[in-house]
């Protein structure tokens, strides 16, 4: 589904992170985690094609992301980003109904097929009671999911996120993360997301890609423990790793 091989992020000339690798298949729910600033939103924004890639391979599907047309590109990625909506005057249907742009045509009409996955996404998302309210009076974590339902309208078999948990308190981060695995292995979708929130990663993610600007290690939570991947993630006079009860502990 996503091979990514010797990969070079940055802007321009100045590369942020190189030598990154990892390969996932459909279905597969997968975290990109690393300290702030190291990368973390620029290598989702370089998947979507938003900026390019300095050097290395994208492959969606065995073909390269570089070459990939925009009205194709849509058809294989959808993205939700840390971005202000059109409007909060939209009604929850009016925006997840824009994830079916790539499809409509050009007086933008709905067909049943497209009305069948805004609803499909809808009912996933668990927003059918809210389905006419407008967005200006949903919480963050209702205006997370609608923004996720429409990435989900739009029927993609890749959907990359950016911190998806970002102002959500502890249930809700646990309820989005376990929503997003579901939705990975029932749907067969397969999703990225940033993410500070490590240890829930660890225990709900198919894989992981820990940037680090050096090595980049990737792979399954369980052999990132035994690898001691975790270990150099934080400066070691600040944050300690347990592999044992798989969490961070602060060095007092």
């Amino acid at each position: 589904m996503l091979t990514v091989s010797e990969l070079s992020i940055g802007y321009k000339t100045q590369i942020v992170v190189k030598a990154i690798n990892f390969n996932l298949t459909e279905g597969e729910l997968m975290s990109i985690v690393g300290i702030n600033g190291v990368g973390k939103s620029t290598l989702l924004r370089t998947l979507g094609k938003v900026q390019p890639q300095l050097s290395g391979h994208i492959l969606i599907n065995g073909k390269a992301l570089a070459q990939l047309k925009s009205n194709t590109l849509a058809s294989q990625i959808s993205m939700v980003l840390t971005e202000a909506i059109p409007s909060r005057n939209m009604t929850v249907w009016e925006l997840v109904t824009l994830g079916r742009q790539p499809y409509t045509n050009w007086i933008g009409s709905l067909s049943h097929l497209d009305e069948e996955k805004i609803g499909e996404a809808i009912q996933i998302l668990e927003l059918e009671d809210l389905r006419h309210k407008p967005c200006y009076e949903l919480s963050d974590g209702q205006m997370q999911r609608v923004l996720i339902a429409r990435a989900l309208a739009q029927d993609t078999p890749i959907i990359l996120m950016d911190e998806p948990t970002t102002h959500l308190d502890l249930y809700h981060k646990v309820h989005l993360l376990k929503l997003l695995r579901r939705i990975a292995h029932e749907t067969k979708k397969t999703i990225l997301f940033t993410s500070h929130e490590i240890e829930m990663a660890m225990q709900l993610c198919d894989k992981m890609l820990l940037l680090d600007g050096k090595n980049n290690p990737f792979g399954t939570p369980e052999a990132l423990i035994n690898s001691q991947a975790f270990e150099t993630l934080f400066p070691e006079d600040t944050v300690v790793f347990n592999s044992e009860t798989k969490s961070f502990r602060i060095r007092k």
